[in-house]
């Protein structure tokens, strides 16, 4: 697996060296655009709208604008001093807390942690210590030239790194519109729900889920490069019935979801045998 960050976790005075591994990826299919013509790839320049000519890398600096047309122009080399200032406080564990107060919301990126050399017992004890308080390490850490919240748990004997959003990264659910004030649901209505949500729960087994989309779309460059044609398959699932009731539609999922109940066992008719004489 390969290695995208090294450096060391820390927790009060005991110093973890790491190394960092993407705990997952993206499988989405990149499509390149093509000249219809000549089906040569589009190329993309860099181009000064005022100077009217094409700018190279050399010439480009980044720059915050504050207000409209107006920039703040910072060098690479002051980023770098400040990312060289705050890495030495960007991997310390401030905080322990319990998994279950940090809302899903917040979380973003997984990064598996594996112990760099001579950090074995440090990440075993660490790893130990979570399981047995049953806690999770709230640390800060700089990836990519950006400072970072991270959570730190551990997941089937490993070590996992979640970064999270700072709270001011999380919008307001009061800028949602349209959200109703209160449940103006009857009790039939609630009840049927909850009997359809029971009907529906199952374990969660996340080798059952694919992306179907992604599939579909691979079977068809496949099939374009071997110049076939393919017609895209229907899914199997039914269509939904135009029901307005909100009730009729309940119950209809209900009847659609129900579990069909196995054919009943013929019965096979036994011949009778003629009762044993009794022996004088």
């Amino acid at each position: 697996m390969h290695t995208m960050w090294k450096g060391s976790i820390s927790f009060g005075l005991v110093n973890i060296p790491i190394k960092l591994h993407a705990a997952t990826e993206n499988k989405d299919i990149s499509l390149r655009t093509l000249h219809k013509e000549c089906h040569s790839p589009i190329k993309y320049e860099k181009v000064c709208p005022v100077c009217e000519k094409e700018v190279g890398s050399e010439d480009i600096v980044r720059a915050f604008e504050y207000t409209k047309g107006k920039f703040v122009v910072i060098d690479d080399e002051e980023l770098e001093e400040l990312k060289k200032v705050n890495e030495e406080r960007a991997v310390e564990i401030i905080d322990f807390v319990k998994m279950e107060e940090i809302d899903p919301i917040y979380f973003n990126k997984s990064y598996y942690m594996s112990p760099n050399e001579g950090g074995v017992k440090a990440y075993s004890l660490l790893r130990a210590a979570l399981e047995q308080s049953k806690k999770v390490g709230l640390a800060k850490i700089i990836i990519r030239a950006k400072e970072q919240m991270a959570v730190i748990r551990v997941v089937e004997n490993t070590l996992l790194m979640e970064t999270i959003h700072y709270p001011d990264e999380v919008r307001s659910v009061a800028d949602v519109p349209n959200v109703p004030a209160g449940e103006n649901v009857t009790d039939k209505e609630l009840d049927t729900a909850i009997m359809l949500i029971d009907q529906l729960t199952t374990e969660f087994d996340p080798g059952k889920y694919n992306d179907d989309y992604r599939t579909a779309l691979l079977e068809l460059i496949e099939s374009k490069k071997e110049g076939r044609t393919i017609t895209p398959k229907e899914r199997d699932t039914p269509a939904a019935a135009k029901v307005t009731d909100l009730m009729a539609a309940l119950q209809a999922s209900i009847d659609r979801t129900k579990p069909e109940k196995p054919a009943a066992k013929k019965r096979v008719a036994r011949k009778k045998t003629p009762a044993k004489r009794k022996e004088a």
